[in-house]
C-alpha cells in the first residue's frame, strides 16, 4: 500500500484485514517465503551458505534468540544487520508510543488508557523495517538504564508520582519492542548488566527499580561475541548464557573465491584492482591466519584484506597522478608498499617480536607464487624468459608509468594468452597489460626462472 492508502487509525486497520504476529512468527513467515522463493535471505554474505547459514535458519524458523559466536573480522555484525531486512516493510504502531506498541494489541499503560478512551479512533503511524532494527555496543560502562529503563526525574517534576508507571524512562531494550535488537560484544557488559537481561530472555518483561511494571515485549534479541573474550575481557555468564536459545559459530571464508567476492564485494576501491591481485591479497589473509607466527586466538579480520585491497588501489592512484596517467591500475609493485601500514592490524605470537615485517613479506611472497601458479599454470611464458635470456632488463617500480614499462617489454610471444587467463579480452587497456606484465615477471622471479634486484624503490628485473 502507499502511504496514503495505509490506514490511519484502529478501525480502518482492522478493516483492513490486518492480523497481530509476533516479531518472532514475522520473521518466520518471511524467511520461509524466501526459501521457496529462491530470494537470498541474508544478502551480502558470503561463504556461510553450506554451514552457518542453515543453522540461523533453523534457529529464527524455532524463534530462537541467538548468540553469534566467532572471531573478529568474521561478518558477524553485518549477519545480525541483515535480520531485520526478514521483517515485514511496514509496520503498524500507536501513534505516539515511546516502545510501538501494536495497535490491536497495545501492552503499556498510556496506549491501554489511549485504546479505551479512543476505541476504533486510536491514532495509527507507520514504520519501516529499517526503522525497527536496533544495536547497541556493549561497554563497560553501559548502565541497566541505558538497556532496560529507569525514572525520568523530568516526568516526577511536572508532577506524576513516583508510583506512576509513567514516570519511567523506557530503555534500549523496550525500545526496540516489536523488532529486532542487536548486542555487539555480549561478554563485554558488566555482569551485574547482564543479569537485567535475565527477565527479557526468559520472561519477556521488564523490571524498573521498585516497580511492579509487567511489560511484555516483543523482540527478537540477537548477541555477538569472541571466544577470546570469555577468559579475556569478560563472558557471558552462565544463566545468561542458558537462556539464548541457539549459539552459531561463525568462521572465516574457507574458500579463496569467497574471500576474493568478500573483498570486491566490501572494498571502496579508488582505481581499477585486477581480479588477480585480490586473489593475492586473498591469498595473504589466508596465509596470516595459517601461520605459526601469528596469534590465532585474536584471528585475522576480514577487514585486513579489504583494507589492503583499498591501499593498494590508492597507491596506483598516487601512481597515476604523478605519472600523468589516464586510468590508474593497481599492479604487483603496490602490493609491498602498503605492508607496513597492515602491521598494526595483525597479532603476532610472542616470540617473533622484530620479525613481524619479515613474516608479512615472506607470507605474501609466497601468496603472490600461489595465485600465479593458480591463475598461469601450464601456459606457455617461454616469450618472456627468452627475452631476458639475451640480456635484457625492465624496469618498474611504483611511479613507473604503464606507458614506460609496456614500452621496454614491446611485443612479447603469450602476451595476449596471458591477458586471457587474467581475465582481460582484447579491450585491455595499457593499464592491465601493464599490471599482466609485471604479475607474470613477478611470478617468474618468485618461481626462480628471472633474476630481480630493488634497489631505491625500483626493481630490476633480469638484473
Amino acid at each position: 500500500m502507499t502511504q496514503t492508502e495505509r490506514p490511519g487509525t484502529l478501525g480502518e486497520l482492522v478493516a483492513s484485514g490486518y492480523t497481530h504476529r509476533s516479531v518472532k512468527a514475522e520473521i518466520r513467515d518471511n524467511l520461509l517465503d524466501r526459501l521457496r522463493s529462491g530470494e537470498p535471505a541474508f544478502p551480502g554474505i558470503v561463504g556461510f551458505d553450506d554451514t552457518v547459514l542453515p543453522e540461523l535458519e533453523s534457529a529464527l524458523l524455532a524463534g530462537h534468540d541467538l548468540v553469534l559466536l566467532g572471531e573478529r573480522g568474521q561478518g558477524k555484525t553485518r549477519l545480525m544487520r541483515t535480520l531485520g531486512q526478514l521483517l515485514d516493510e511496514w509496520s503498524p504502531a500507536v501513534a505516539g508510543c515511546e516502545i510501538h506498541d501494536d495497535p490491536t494489541t497495545p501492552v503499556c499503560t498510556r496506549c491501554l488508557r489511549l485504546k479505551a478512551d479512543l476505541g476504533d479512533e486510536l491514532p495509527v503511524v507507520w514504520r519501516h523495517r529499517s526503522e525497527r532494527y536496533t544495536e547497541k555496543l556493549a561497554t563497560p560502562d553501559t548502565s541497566v538504564g541505558d538497556l532496560v529503563g529507569d525514572v525520568d526525574p523530568v516526568k516526577v517534576a511536572q508532577g506524576r508520582t513516583l508510583g506512576d508507571p509513567e514516570t519511567v524512562h523506557y530503555g534500549l531494550v523496550p525500545r526496540a519492542n516489536r523488532g529486532v535488537f542487536g548486542l555487539n560484544e555480549l561478554p563485554d557488559l558488566a555482569e551485574r548488566i547482564q543479569v537485567a537481561m535475565f527477565n527479557v530472555l526468559e520472561e519477556r518483561d521488564i523490571q524498573i527499580r521498585g516497580y511492579s511494571l509487567r511489560l511484555p515485549l516483543d523482540v527478537l534479541l540477537v548477541a555477538t561475541a569472541n571466544p577470546e573474550d570469555y577468559t579475556n575481557r569478560g563472558r557471558i555468564i552462565t544463566p545468561l548464557k542458558d537462556r539464548f536459545g541457539a549459539e552459531i559459530r561463525t568462521h572465516y571464508q574457507e574458500e579463496v573465491s569467497d574471500e576474493v567476492r568478500l573483498i570486491q564485494q566490501e572494498a571502496e576501491t579508488v582505481a581499477d584492482v585486477p581480479e588477480h591481485l585480490v586473489e593475492v591479497l586473498a591469498r595473504f589473509t589466508r596465509g596470516l591466519r595459517e601461520s605459526s607466527a601469528v596469534d590465532q586466538r585474536s584471528g585475522v579480520s576480514a577487514r585486513f584484506s579489504i583494507a589492503a585491497a583499498e591501499s593498494v588501489s590508492a597507491s596506483a592512484l598516487r601512481r597515476a597522478a604523478r605519472a600523468g596517467e589516464a586510468e590508474a591500475v593497481a599492479r604487483i609493485c603496490d602490493v609491498p608498499t602498503v605492508v607496513p601500514t597492515l602491521l598494526g592490524k595483525v597479532e603476532f605470537e610472542m616470540g617473533e617480536e622484530g620479525r613481524e615485517r619479515d613474516v608479512l613479506d615472506h607470507l605474501l611472497r609466497l601468496a603472490t607464487a600461489e595465485t600465479f601458479r593458480a591463475r598461469l599454470a601450464g601456459l606457455d611464458l617461454s616469450g618472456f624468459t627468452e627475452r631476458f635470456a639475451e640480456g635484457d632488463v625492465v624496469e618498474t617500480g611504483e611511479l613507473v608509468p604503464a606507458s614506460d614499462l609496456l614500452a621496454q617489454i614491446g611485443a612479447t610471444p603469450g602476451l595476449s594468452k596471458v591477458l586471457d587467463r587474467l581475465g582481460h579480452g582484447d579491450d585491455a587497456g595499457p593499464g592491465q597489460v601493464a599490471a599482466a606484465v609485471e604479475f607474470v615477471l613477478e611470478g617468474l622471479h618468485l618461481t626462480r626462472r628471472l633474476d630481480k634486484d630493488t634497489v631505491a624503490g625500483r626493481t630490476v628485473y633480469g638484473a
